[in-house]
């Protein structure tokens, strides 16, 4: 298993090592002879054009014998200039191995010895090979070897490098020249080859700020190597562009031989502007993004470059030179303003830069202009290059960082050439940056807005991912004029669901099924907050575990009900959102799961520091000695490739990361992780009846603790009745863990790992109550719950009329079911609740606003749009015991007017944790009924829903007057009343 990862790596060495001969041959073709002085070449942008040349001729062919032995005596194998290997691969299984002690000089020696005849070179050129270095790397070895030519040393190529392990060469990259005659000897001076370079430069004796001269040998393609002296020199300040050379002079004839420019320009170092984790928090038009590239120079950030291979983001692998856009390896990046389909690729990239500058301006224009679409009519063009850029950037951070992780070619990952290392290739992430922003917009459908997608198709396929622009739309979604190309923890989603979809059941397959899509839109949350946290990006939000913050306004949760570390959910929650079984969702089940998996790595293996978490990012350290995170988002890559179907469910998927950690780190780890799958439902006696199944059982017991078990004892006015007990805060299609129904299978009791609880407990004709507690492993006892009489409840004998349908579900005891009510307006629309008994004394009412999802006869069919919840109401009362005609509407008069927020939903959507039931306390009653009348719905009365928020023509944002249909209608789930 390691000498496969070994392989692996070494083999991405070879594909840098081809790309950089194969470049230098040709140059060498290219340009025979060196000007005295450059021509110089027009560009557009800061820099000079690299002033390279090398006059040696053209490259040397291996012969045939060659190559049958090298082909024999390797599994993978390339050639350098001088006719002999590049790079080789040895097979395990045709040359000696060594003891592991033994000393890995030697063993390199062998491996040339053993190779004689494909290198071209005696024993004696070898035993003669200077050693530049060995030394250990990981549990391997690194040697590397250089040639002598007579009694002078190499000063240019003649070099073989090594990588050792287990007694064996695993891999070996060279610039060896095969035996040839000794160098004629020097007949030139020092100073004469100083004057020599120096002339070639174009630069005086005046002009110089340092030099050095040695004498070495310079192999030739294609005969005996040269006596030459190696000048590097370097202009001072009166040179108005800084220049330096290193310059190889014929030390008997004073030719230039090579001569290499050793400043690098943007030419050589491409640089790129991008955000790390998304524009200013607060929408401002700063520019704060930061200039990545491939060298670190005075002004970049950081370096850069392909996990694969090291080559730069913009290299064409075929050529070896760049692409000048947005186009490399891993990704092609371009504008999609005029598609609405989607999974059309787009054409044009990123204005080139023959200076390999991205730095595209940025003007915020999209949010400055208020999403108005003249944007793209403008000579900015909505920013559009910038978008590109920063696109392509993030694609190759994922590309790099998802590589350390195991998502490499072997396994499937997106590239054009995958060298030698398998799979398919031809499959480089295709982004669409702004897709549909000029064809999008449009009511009703609003196309190509406040998204995001991915394809994942099979290896060998490009998957395409689109960007779009985010705006307000009536009733719908309520984001701010911003582009989703520079929120990373959205587009590091999007990217990951490339990842895993190639991951997960071999190249050809992906997940599959309710079960494992939520967990598939999960995954990819999860991965982009872990690359962000790596390497130190705080997205926008008030914890680093909101995923969208930016892009939607909400900085609490994003674009999900949850805070991925503040969630409520577990396994029974599954369908607990507005419409039922729905993937984004029930993948917040997931990740609940994943943040307590992740934070027991951490507790037990601490957070890191920030160099630490960059270094295992980068690949820089074995998984075995980073910190908890990084272990934790370790084995959930290995748990994809652990599963052979991608149609699993939350059960299957904990197992294969329970079998990751054994396998990875012998198990280590099973206890704490059983812990927290457990007390998220996942525990010992989970099942589920395949990956299609929205009712699994859950269990909270785990395997490896002391679990508690607790009785569900309801008390006060429910002692003896039946009522169902939860885990967690909903109740709508949730699966009761215990109930104290003689009638139905469940128990009165809950096995529960140690930890705390939030629990529900509800039942006919008593409403529904929130429990908090703390269990203690071993634990025996019982779980009282005080429980009062719903005098509002059905079941209590309470009966419902008044305007809409489905009253009699206002007043049954569940949130599973909805009061609605359709019509302008609905403020004034109201229900009447005829209390049982004489009459009662009501101190508190519990309202709920939680939609469902459509159900087959339903009086309200079809799907419900979260803006129609209730937002504000009232409650009046009448007591036809004092002789009022409760028939009456206006004898009722009023108790209380809720505020305004009561159901506090706000950008972009209202979601689940806004609407669940809510108690309010109100002045003691004494009545026979009591009146529900709406005051608003989320669209009349949100603040953040109404008014013109954009310059789009197109659309009106307002909520009431831009969607009627939401405005008009009205969804209450519950109304209880208690007397405490």
């Amino acid at each position: 298993m390691r000498r496969r990862s070994l392989r692996r790596a070494t083999a991405l060495t070879a594909a840098a090592v081809l790309a950089i001969s194969s470049w230098s041959v040709r140059t060498a073709v290219a340009e025979p002879a060196a000007p005295a002085v450059d021509q110089a070449i027009g560009i557009q942008g800061e820099g000079s054009p690299r002033r390279d040349v090398d006059n040696r001729g053209a490259a040397a062919v291996p012969t045939t014998q060659q190559r049958t032995l090298a082909t024999e005596r390797s599994t993978a194998v390339r050639w350098n200039r001088y006719g002999t290997p590049a790079t080789l691969v040895p097979r395990t299984d045709t040359q000696r191995r060594a003891a592991t002690t033994s000393d890995p000089v030697a063993i390199a020696r062998g491996f040339l010895a053993d190779n004689r005849a494909a290198f071209g070179v005696s024993d004696q050129s070898i035993n003669s090979m200077d050693v530049l270095l060995s030394r250990p790397m990981g549990e391997g070895s690194y040697v590397m070897l250089r040639q002598r030519f007579g009694d002078l040393p190499s000063t240019l190529d003649g070099l073989a490098a090594f990588g050792i392990r287990d007694g064996a060469v695993e891999f070996a990259t060279s610039t060896i020249s095969p035996d040839r005659p000794a160098p004629e000897p020097a007949t030139l001076s020092p100073e004469a080859a100083l004057a020599a370079a120096s002339a070639d430069a174009g630069l005086s004796a005046a002009q110089l700020a340092s030099t050095h001269v040695s004498l070495g040998a310079v192999p030739m393609p294609d005969g005996a190597p040269r006596a030459a002296y190696q000048v590097v020199l370097q202009s001072n300040d009166l040179v108005a562009d800084f220049t330096a050379f290193t310059t190889y002079i014929d030390a008997r004839t004073g030719q230039v031989l090579v001569r290499e420019d050793i400043v690098d320009h943007e030419t050589d170092n491409p640089e790129w502007s991008a955000f790390p984790a998304n524009p200013p928090a607060d929408y401002s038009s700063r520019d704060n993004r930061v200039t990545w590239c491939l060298t670190q120079a005075p002004g970049c950030e950081r370096a850069v470059s392909s996990a694969n291979d090291g080559l730069a983001w913009d290299v064409n692998r075929a050529t070896g030179t760049s692409t000048l856009t947005s186009v490399g390896n891993s990704a092609r990046n371009t504008e999609k303003w005029d598609s609405l389909a989607g999974g059309t690729v787009g054409t044009r990239t990123s204005a080139a830069s023959p200076a390999r500058d991205y730095r595209y301006a940025w003007t915020n224009q999209w949010l400055e202009a208020k999403c108005n679409p003249e944007v793209f009519a403008t000579p900015q063009q909505n920013d559009i290059d910038a978008a590109i850029a920063n696109l392509f950037v993030q694609h190759n951070r994922m590309h790099d960082w998802a590589y350390h992780l195991g998502f490499t070619e072997e396994a499937w990952n997106m590239q054009i050439s995958n060298g030698s290392h398998g799979a398919l290739g031809a499959d480089p992430e295709q982004g669409q940056a702004q897709s549909g922003g000029r064809a999008g917009g449009a009511p009703p459908a609003f196309p190509s807005r406040d998204n995001a997608n991915q394809s994942s198709p099979p290896d060998g396929v490009p998957p395409v991912t689109n960007m779009y622009l985010w705006q307000p739309l009536p009733g719908a979604f309520y984001a701010p004029c911003v582009d989703g190309d520079y929120d990373m923890s959205v587009i590091g989603h999007e990217y990951t669901h490339a990842i895993s979809g190639r991951m997960i059941a071999g190249p050809n397959s992906g997940w599959s099924g309710q079960q494992a899509g939520s967990m598939n839109e999960s995954t990819s949350d999860q991965f982009a907050f872990e690359y962000l946290q790596e390497y130190g990006f705080r997205p926008r939000g008030d914890t680093p575990f909101v995923t969208g913050g930016y892009v939607t306004g909400n900085a609490k949760v994003g674009i999900r009900d949850y805070d991925m570390s503040r969630s409520p959910l577990n396994y029974s929650n599954f369908a607990f959102d507005l419409t039922g079984p729905e993937v984004h969702a029930d993948g917040e089940i997931w990740n609940a799961i994943g943040m307590d998996l992740r934070q027991a790595m951490v507790d037990k293996y601490g957070e890191g520091t920030p160099a630490q978490l960059r270094a295992c990012a980068d690949g820089a350290v074995p998984v075995e000695r980073c910190p908890g995170g990084r272990r934790w988002v370790q084995l959930m890559f290995d748990a994809l490739l652990l599963n052979a179907s991608g149609a699993v469910s939350f059960v299957d998927m904990r197992d294969s990361i329970l079998a990751a950690d054994q396998i990875r780190f012998g198990g280590a780890d099973l206890e704490p992780l059983w812990l927290a799958f457990a007390r998220r439902g996942v525990g010992r006696d989970a099942a589920s009846n395949g990956t299609a199944d929205v009712d699994p059982t859950p269990s909270f017991a785990s395997p490896m603790a002391r679990n508690a078990t607790l009785r569900l004892l309801p008390a006060g006015q429910a002692a003896g009745a039946a009522v169902r007990l939860y885990v967690g805060d909903y109740e709508a299609r949730s699966v009761p863990v215990a109930d104290t129904d003689p009638a139905t299978p469940l128990p009165d009791t809950v096995e529960l790992a140690p930890g705390s609880y939030h629990f529900l407990v509800a039942g006919a004709g008593f409403g529904s109550t929130r429990l908090e507690r703390r269990v203690f492993a071993g634990e025996r006892g019982v779980l009282p719950a005080i429980l009062f009489r719903n005098v509002a409840s059905a079941a209590s004998g309470a009966t419902a009329t008044g305007d809409g349908v489905n009253l009699d579900k206002l007043i049954d005891d569940t949130e599973a079911t909805d009061w609605a009510s359709v019509g302008s307006p609905v403020a004034g629309k109201s229900v009447t609740v005829a209390l049982p008994g004489r009459v009662q004394v009501v101190t508190r009412v519990q309202f709920s606003a939680l939609l469902r999802p459509a159900i087959a006869g339903d009086a309200d069919p079809g799907a419900q749009s979260r803006f129609t919840a209730l937002r504000q109401f009232e409650v009046l009362s009448c007591n036809a015991v004092f002789g009022q005609d409760c028939a009456n509407p206006a004898s009722f008069r009023h108790v209380y007017t809720s505020p305004a927020d009561a159901f506090p939903a706000g950008v972009p959507r209202p979601v689940a944790p806004d609407l669940i039931a809510r108690s309010f306390r109100i002045p003691p009653t004494i009545a026979t009924h009591l009146m529900v009348r709406v005051l608003t719905n989320q669209c009349t009365g949100t603040p953040a829903y109404a008014g013109q928020q954009h310059n789009d023509p197109r659309s009106i944002s307002d909520c009431t007057t831009g969607n009627p249909a939401v405005a008009q209608a009205v969804r209450i789930a519950e109304f209880q009343a208690f007397i405490l």
